[in-house]
């Protein structure tokens, strides 16, 4: 039975992580995203169930202490977190499964699943990542400088991660990442799951 395969890709806010993977959804097939539980509010143009599952603090908390989260963070005023149950159902459907979470999320994960594949996107310089938070207009300005601190620091952790790529022209970035998920889908273990049939009547 065929199982996918499990990767995080963590980025600083502004980095362009979660327009690089909507791309790579559109692009290749077999890719399930787990949706995050999440304590903020939804922004204009979200939907729920399917950017996030927008919940209540004490909502989160319930799930916490059942033990529900793979994974959790809080990320300034609010918590995220990735539910065991649905990373484990797509996976098992043979779906390989992306994480968009920080680099404290992917440390709990690497404990759960060490055999996961982590790719840290960078942004080409912090101009560019400070001029991508302002040009999102999602943030005053205030916020944004708490965002430029805070990526310096998510930065730093950029050694944990089995992957590095720039965004810094997006076509390039998305090619690059497609070719860490496509090279994984090619390793031997894997293929002789999906190719048994023809290996069989090659070697009958």
């Amino acid at each position: 039975m065929k199982i996918g395969k499990l990767y995080i890709i963590s980025a600083p806010s502004g980095a362009g992580k979660t327009s690089l993977v909507k791309q790579l959804r559109a692009d290749l097939s077999g890719l399930g995203v787990s949706v995050s539980y999440t304590t903020r509010a939804m922004r204009k143009g979200e939907v729920a169930g399917h950017d996030y599952n927008f919940v209540s603090y004490d909502e989160f908390h319930v799930m916490l202490a059942q033990g529900a989260f793979l994974e959790y963070a809080q990320v300034f005023d609010n918590f995220y977190g990735t539910a065991f149950a649905s990373v484990e159902e797509k996976l098992q459907q043979g779906l390989d499964v992306i994480l968009e979470i920080d680099w404290q999320g992917a440390q709990q994960v690497k404990q759960w699943l060490p055999a996961c594949i982590s790719v840290f996107i960078l942004p080409p310089s912090l101009v560019v990542l400070e001029h991508r938070l302002t040009a999102r207009g999602q943030d005053d300005e205030q916020v944004i400088t708490r965002r430029m601190r805070d990526a310096v620091a998510e930065i730093s952790h950029y050694h944990e991660f089995d992957y590095l790529i720039v965004n810094d022209v997006f076509e390039d970035a998305l090619v690059q990442l497609k070719a860490i998920i496509i090279s994984q889908r090619l390793v031997l273990s894997r293929q002789e799951l999906v190719l048994q049939s023809l290996l069989t009547s090659l070697q009958a």
